[in-house]
C-alpha cells in the first residue's frame, strides 16, 4: 500500500534546503558503566542501581586526573572549563573532517559556522575558536548557540537552515560540542548521580546547503516547530552549588513523563496543514536522553522499538551525548542504507525550558 495514498501536498521545502553531510566524533577514553562505579568506588547500591539499570553499555568521558593514592581528583570549575574547551575542540576537529569528507567538501566551502554547547562557557566561543584553528575564511558568518541544553540542536538547524536558504549554493556548517566530562559534580548526592550515570562526551557536525537534489542523498528541510512548557521551566537545568563551587546539572525525576505528555500535541502542530498523518512518517530520530524518556515518548507517540533503535543504539554505545544524539542517529540511518526517495522523517530533541523540538524531513 502506496503510505502517501490520500495525503494532501506536503510543506514546499526550503528551496531545497537540504542535509548533505554528517560526521561524529568521541573523547578517545570509553568506559562501562561498571568500570565507572570501580573507578570511584562507589558502593551506595542506590547509586548503582541507577549507572547498571540505564540501557547504557560504554560512555566515552576524560576522567579526572588520578592522586597519589590512586583515586581521582576533585576538579575545580576552572579546571572543568578547560577540559570543555580542550575536549570540545579535539572533538570537533574530528568530527568536522568526517563530515566535510562526507558532503565532498573542504573548508574553503564554510560559508557559515554554528556551534552548539552547554558543558561550559567560553569567550570567544568555538566558532572563533575553530576558524582560527582551522583556518576557516575569516569573513564566514557564524553564530555560538549556549546553554540551550539538550535540545539545542535543532533550535540552531532552524537559524542554518535559514542561512543556508537565503545563499544557495554556500555551505553551512553546524557543529553540537557537548564535552559531558566537563559538566560533573561528585557529591555522592542522588541529584548528582542521576547525571553521573547518564552523559557522555560526543560531538556531531553536518553541512547544510540549498541546491538541486541531483545526486543528493540528504533528507530536505521541511518545516520545524516547538513546544515550551512553562510550567516545568525548573525541571531541566545547569546552575551554579554553591557548596561544591561549580556548575551542576539538575534533572528533575518527572522529566520523562512531562516529555511523553507534550510528545503527541508536539507533534500535531509540526504536521498541521501538511495533510501527512503519523503513519506516513517512516524515519524516527529521537534524542538519547535516557532509557525513560525514550520509552516515554515512544508510547505516547505509539512507536514501534524498531523506530527507535537507532536512538537506544546511540544511548546504549555512547550515553546521552546531549545536543548532538539526534545526529548521531541520524548517521546511524544513514549507514543502514535504507531509506529510499520520498520517504519521510521526524527529528525530536527535548531539554531544559522544559520544551520539545520538533523538524519534519523529506528523501
Amino acid at each position: 500500500m502506496d503510505r502517501q495514498a490520500g495525503a494532501s501536498a506536503p510543506p514546499p521545502a526550503l528551496s531545497g534546503t537540504r542535509i548533505t553531510g554528517v560526521g561524529t566524533a568521541v573523547s578517545p577514553t570509553s568506559y562501562t558503566q561498571q568500570e565507572l562505579l570501580d573507578e570511584f568506588a562507589i558502593i551506595d547500591e542506590r547509586v548503582r542501581s541507577l549507572f547498571l539499570n540505564s540501557a547504557i553499555e560504554r560512555r566515552s568521558l576524560v576522567l579526572p586526573p588520578k592522586a597519589a593514592d590512586g583515586s581521582r581528583q576533585i576538579e575545580t570549575q576552572g579546571e572543568l572549563l578547560r577540559k570543555h574547551t580542550e575536549t570540545g575542540l579535539a572533538m570537533a576537529r574530528e568530527a568536522i573532517a568526517a563530515c566535510l569528507a562526507d558532503a565532498g567538501a573542504t573548508l574553503a566551502d564554510v560559508g557559515y559556522l554554528c556551534c552548539v554547547t552547554t558543558t561550559g562557557l567560553l569567550t570567544p566561543g568555538f566558532s572563533a575558536l575553530l576558524i582560527k584553528d582551522l583556518g576557516i575564511d575569516c569573513h564566514s558568518s557564524r553564530l555560538d548557540v549556549v546553554g540551550m541544553g539538550c535540545n539545542a540542536g535543532l533550535n540552531a538547524l532552524t537559524a542554518v537552515a535559514s542561512w543556508a536558504n537565503s545563499h544557495p549554493g554556500r555551505l553551512a556548517l553546524m557543529v553540537c560540542i557537548e564535552a559531558c566530562s566537563a559538566a560533573y559534580v561528585m557529591d555522592g548526592s542522588m541529584r548528582t548521580s542521576v547525571v553521573n550515570s547518564l552523559f557522555g562526551d560526543g560531538c556531531a557536525a553536518i553541512t547544510v546547503q540549498a541546491r538541486d537534489s541531483g545526486g543528493d542523498t540528504g533528507p530536505e528541510l521541511l518545516r520545524f516547530s516547538s513546544r515550551i512548557m512553562p510550567e516545568a521551566v525548573g525541571a531541566m537545568r545547569y546552575d551554579w552549588d554553591d557548596d561544591q563551587g561549580k556548575f551542576s546539572f539538575y534533572l528533575d525525576q518527572d522529566v520523562p513523563y512531562v516529555v511523553g505528555a507534550n510528545a503527541e500535541a508536539a507533534l500535531d502542530r509540526l504536521l498541521a496543514g501538511t495533510g501527512l498523518k503519523r503513519g506516513d512518517i517512516t524515519h524516527w530520530l529521537l534524542h538519547s536522553g535516557g532509557k525513560k524518556v525514550i520509552d516515554s515518548v515512544r508510547v505516547n507517540l505509539g512507536l514501534s522499538r524498531h523506530d527507535v533503535r537507532h536512538t537506544t543504539g546511540v544511548l546504549r554505545d555512547h550515553g546521552n551525548v546531549s545536543s548532538g544524539s539526534f545526529l548521531f542517529s541520524y548517521e546511524r540511518l544513514r549507514a543502514e542504507q535504507c531509506v529510499r526517495p520520498g520517504e519521510y522523517g521526524v527529528l525530536m530533541t527535548m531539554g531544559p525550558g522544559s520544551t520539545i523540538e520538533m523538524a519534519l524531513v523529506r528523501w
